[in-house]
């Protein structure tokens, strides 16, 4: 019986040794050229060394795109190559600024790329306003001991995790003239209404489904931070009879403010790139009354009947000035949390 019981542990043992030794033989052969080269370069350099294959495929996809899309911002013509394209300095930026006041869209050479910066900001004012508030507030109630608490938080991180496509043409099914939205009111006696047809509409409803799209990943962030917050001071201020107002303006949204500082600038961010659930929800339309920045990127490189990858390549070179900017705003943030 005894043997028996035994004779599993021996297989097993002889199953681990037979791949013990091959393992033993692959570490060696690779710590004898990891050593020699530790010796040759110092220890410190090492590191240098563990980086070298993520750093050559960022800068493969990143920094070399880069490279590229400033070539072809100071290069012009035709031509698809950077050799078949003659330098033009900056000639395309001068293009993009030519205005006669930078105000008026109208007024500048370029009127489709102003209109795009114009409705960019406009977006991103009442979206990051709009999104924060409610984030803010979704994140405080959630923080509550209501019931079913764990499922409204994965209710409201739900669409984070659905492509922007799938998101657009859900809400495009909704919204169209035909759609689920118009079948509710007319039902009720009520006529059609043009949602993605009328400016006004149009340009309200891409900013409802961007804030009904990402809402839930700004509340995590906020909700993490309402955590964060010692139990002890709602305690002391409780025993004080403090008003519910004044704790939450006290101590609440001082204790918040770093993760509110980070929640603004991602979503600055994330509204100035906007793309995805425009273009397929109004396709920067009725006329130009939702195209925004990357759309007209996009359309001046790809989608005219003349392509002018140089203009194109000028114009993101500007958004990515912009970008940078609201990335080092976010790290000072991030540094000023830290040391919080």
């Amino acid at each position: 019986m005894a043997a028996a019981e035994t004779k599993p542990r021996r297989d097993g043992a002889g199953g681990a040794g037979s791949l013990a030794a091959p393992l033993a033989l692959l570490m060696r052969l690779v710590d004898w050229p990891m050593r020699a080269l530790q010796r040759l370069i110092g220890e410190r350099r090492m590191a240098y060394v563990f980086i070298l294959p993520n750093l050559a495929f960022f800068s493969l996809f990143v920094f070399l795109p880069l490279l590229i899309n400033f070539v072809f911002s100071v290069t012009g013509g035709a031509g698809l190559f950077p050799s078949e394209r003659p330098f033009v300095g900056a000639q395309q930026y001068g293009y993009l600024f030519d205005c006669g006041s930078f105000l008026d869209p109208s007024s500048c050479r370029e009127d489709h790329f102003w209109r795009g910066v114009a409705n960019t900001a406009r977006f991103t004012i009442f979206q990051v306003t709009a999104m924060v508030l409610l984030s803010l507030l979704t994140a405080v109630v959630l923080n509550m001991k209501i019931r079913a608490r764990g499922f409204f938080r994965a209710v409201y991180f739900f669409p984070v995790l659905l492509s922007p496509v799938v998101v657009a043409l859900t809400w495009k099914w909704i919204l169209q003239r035909d759609g689920l939205l118009n079948a509710a009111i007319t039902s009720l006696g009520g006529e059609r209404i043009l949602f993605l047809v009328d400016p006004g509409w149009a340009m309200f409803w891409i900013v409802f489904v961007s804030i009904w799209a990402h809402m839930g990943f700004y509340t995590l962030i906020l909700l993490a931070g309402l955590q964060a917050i010692p139990a002890d001071l709602y305690e002391a201020a409780e025993m004080d009879a403090t008003p519910r107002w004044r704790v939450f303006w006290r101590i609440t949204l001082p204790l918040l403010w770093p993760n509110m500082i980070v929640v603004i600038v991602l979503a600055l961010i994330r509204g100035v790139q906007t793309f995805d659930e425009v273009f397929v929800l109004t396709g920067g339309g009725p006329g130009t009354a939702t195209l925004m920045i990357v759309h007209y990127i996009y359309e001046t490189a790809f989608a005219n009947q003349v392509q002018n990858f140089g203009l194109a390549a000028a114009a993101s070179v500007v958004l990515g000035v912009v970008l940078f900017a609201l990335t080092l705003a976010q790290l000072a943030a991030s540094r000023r949390k830290g040391a919080a």
